[in-house]
């Protein structure tokens, strides 16, 4: 598998979106997103991660009750109502992930070339010596010289957090484990990690299924990210599930991919699913470390031929507790961004971390300057062959409206959409510029009495332009260069009269107040009008 993305003779021309100096904008077109938790779940904090470049906030139901994220989510609308910035909403799921059970919450200390004992016997006391575990089946799944992982957030190979277990013995439903490295394991939880062994656990547990059912439905979230996603099938079954429960019958879902047995089946769950997250935490442990950047740039590339988001995970670990990352990291960030990821997932660097604004402006720093010297020429050319011909009509207009933008050198193409099909068709192009996403909702009533659907339409304020924002617009902001904003429904997104016009001239506004539009700019703007998609370059004026 080619990368074909790397090749910095001919560095980018930057728009104005990039440059430092404009505050109001992302700081960056690749997205960024934060997981909320102890460290960062004031309003206080959650506002600045906004203003920092946080477009997603994700909440990791691995820990903590529903009312604790609940609480954490309002605290997000009010950073958003006080900010203006706007933000999706994703819940992780647990799936099938084994956990260590410390319920005296007292550290355990592991030598190395000692033996422990993973355990079903929920009832007993972790100790150097035993581990209970809430999986009853691990014995007949490990043999002798199998590898486990054990830790907090897993292994990483250089803290003493974490642990490294070699399977010695299968006694009945007891694995006995030669302990590798010495570490102390500290709090209630540690997740399990048997790397390279089917673990024959659902992808969505009953404890998902009842937090989606309640706490998602309550909140219509954005997006599920499906942890340990194996087959196609664990997309399928989470499809059919989330189009029973009504308002969550358009939430999309972001398949994890975290081992061996997901990446043998990549290709027919990209099919499935409506993004991708590289699990890079657990991905790293099931393969060996040789092998880690080539399965990442060969899962970026079909991501990014298909058209659907690419969320790489694990890139900034060390700023957790550091306030600068490694040499390492910053160029982890850059490549991840050359390799065509669509957005950075921050975990424990937001979650827990001591600096979760200064992460999400370090990380949206570094993707800018990759973002100047990605190759979008190359780029383009590889994304149209791969299209091929005949291009569908929605294809041929997304890429043309792309292709003159670069020709004009536009500082930013204007799309209109209803469904946001649109843009994100021009967001796989990857345009050098912003894509401004005019999201026109469609009317399911009459003229004057429309509705809007998500977690903040009651939080707002009601300037039409910012604040009412339908889950088309929240799930572009997981998309690289594609920014959304919403228009006054009662604008049909098809109207062929002057609404659009006064449409444009908002969006021409924004543009301007975001530092991203100046005088005499060229810009590019693709609409519907009556049957017919048209392109059209507007040079502004004074």
């Amino acid at each position: 598998m080619h990368s074909g993305h790397l090749l910095l003779e001919e560095p980018i021309r930057m728009v104005s979106i990039l440059e430092p100096s404009k505050p109001n904008f992302f700081p960056a077109m690749t997205k960024i997103v934060g997981t909320l938790g102890p460290k960062s779940r004031s309003v206080e904090v959650i506002s600045a991660c906004l203003k920092a470049g946080m477009s997603v906030a994700r909440f990791d139901f691995s820990w903590g009750d529903p009312e604790y994220h609940q609480e954490t989510l309002e605290n997000l609308k009010n950073a958003i109502k006080t900010t203006k910035k706007l933000c999706a909403v994703m819940l992780d799921t647990v799936g099938a992930e084994m956990q260590v059970v410390n319920k005296s919450e007292k550290a355990i200390s592991l030598q190395a070339d000692g033996q422990v004992v993973l355990t079903p016997d929920r009832g007993q006391e972790a100790s150097s010596q035993i581990l209970p575990i809430n999986f009853d089946g691990l014995a007949k799944s490990m043999t002798k010289g199998d590898t486990i992982f054990i830790g907090q957030y897993l292994f990483t190979g250089s803290e003493t957090t974490s642990v490294w277990l070699e399977v010695s013995e299968v006694k009945g439903q007891d694995v006995i484990c030669t302990i590798k490295n010495s570490a102390t394991l500290a709090g209630s939880l540690f997740t399990l990690h048997a790397s390279q062994v089917h673990i024959d656990l659902p992808t969505l547990t009953d404890k998902d299924k009842e937090v989606i059912s309640t706490w998602g439905v309550k909140n219509k979230i954005d997006f599920l990210s499906l942890s340990y996603t194996r087959h196609a099938e664990d997309v399928r079954q989470a499809r059919e599930f989330l189009s029973k429960l009504g308002d969550l019958s358009q939430t999309q879902i972001f398949a994890k991919i975290e081992n061996v047995e997901g990446l043998t089946h990549f290709d027919e769950i990209l099919r499935e699913a409506d993004g991708i997250i590289l699990s890079r935490g657990n991905l790293g442990i099931d393969l060996p470390p040789e092998k880690v950047f080539f399965f990442q740039k060969s899962a970026l590339y079909k991501c990014n031929m298909a058209g659907k988001p690419a969320v790489l995970t694990r890139v900034v670990d060390s700023m957790t507790d550091n306030l600068r990352p490694t040499r390492a990291e910053a160029t982890d960030v850059a490549n991840a961004v050359l390799d065509g990821s669509d957005a950075i997932l921050l975990g424990a660097e937001t979650l827990r971390g001591l600096y979760p604004v200064e992460t999400i402006s370090t990380v949206g720093k570094i993707c800018a300057e990759a973002e100047k010297v990605f190759n979008q020429d190359l780029y383009f050319k590889k994304t149209v062959k791969y299209v091929g011909e005949p291009m569908t009509h929605l294809e041929s207009i997304a890429s043309s409206a792309v292709r003159a933008a670069i020709k004009v050198k536009a500082s930013v193409i204007i799309c209109f959409t209803s469904s946001g099909r649109a843009a994100r068709l021009i967001a796989k192009y990857r345009p050098t510029m912003p894509v401004l996403s005019v999201v026109i909702p469609r009317l399911k009533s009459n003229q004057l009495k429309w509705s809007f659907s998500g977690a903040f339409e009651d939080q707002l304020p009601t300037h039409l332009w910012e604040s009412l924002f339908t889950i088309n617009a929240r799930q572009s902001l997981i998309v690289r260069g594609l920014f959304p904003m919403l228009a006054d429904p009662r604008h049909p997104a098809e109207s062929t009269s002057a609404t659009n016009e006064s449409i444009l001239k908002v969006a021409l506004d924004h543009g301007k107040a975001s530092g991203v539009i100046k005088s005499h700019d060229r810009v590019v703007v693709c609409q519907k009008v009556g049957d017919a998609s048209v392109v059209k370059i507007i040079e502004l004026e004074d």
